[in-house]
């Protein structure tokens, strides 16, 4: 048995791992979601990992499981935690110094879902549509239970904070991409 803690990405909201966290449990797994303080305007990437190593204090064997933008605060709360590999999911992966705010730039994600876009034709210029974007080939029932949820507010703290590390931890880490992600499409 292993320990899993899954990170969610922007907003912080745990509940984005509500499907996944009872498969590893039914497994014999144990499992840690903790939320991140999105929502305070105080709490930027340091505070996000501070969330994280609360959340496992004191657990050994860890698979550090981090979505979207959870991939700049897990890799910080590694040298803190027991952690033995690391996924990432959809991942904003950081380079030292670069803030979430400008990894899309820098990154050239933009460009790549534009060129996703039209290679599915779709229009590359259409503005953001959360159906459209993320949820367009997540069943139904998830689709209104998320909806009915609502977003949680994302502060700009977060965004600004430069990711502090020198370079990624030193451990395994695997990278799951969706194959028809329009946000980070695959060939990105």
């Amino acid at each position: 048995s292993m320990s899993f803690v899954l990170v969610p990405g922007a907003g912080g909201d745990a509940h984005y791992w509500h499907l996944v966290a009872p498969l590893l449990r039914d497994a014999g797994h144990r499992v840690i979601a903790p939320d991140l303080p999105a929502g305070d305007d105080a709490a930027g990437l340091g505070e996000y990992a501070d969330a994280i190593v609360a959340a496992a204090a004191g657990v050994d064997a860890i698979v550090l499981v981090a979505q979207s933008m959870g991939a700049f605060s897990a890799p910080m709360a590694v040298e803190r935690l027991h952690v033995e590999r690391m996924i990432l999911v959809a991942p904003m992966i950081p380079a030292p110094g670069d803030p979430p705010g400008s990894w899309w730039s820098s990154t050239g994600q933009d460009a790549a879902a534009r060129e996703a876009a039209i290679a599915e034709g779709r229009d590359p210029y259409a503005p953001f549509d959360v159906r459209e974007t993320f949820l367009h080939d997540v069943p139904e029932p998830v689709v209104e239970d998320l909806l009915a949820r609502g977003e949680r507010p994302e502060s700009s703290r977060a965004f600004e904070d430069p990711w502090p590390l020198a370079g990624w931890p030193d451990l395994s880490t695997r990278v799951i991409a969706g194959r028809h992600d329009r946000l980070f499409p695959l060939p990105f």
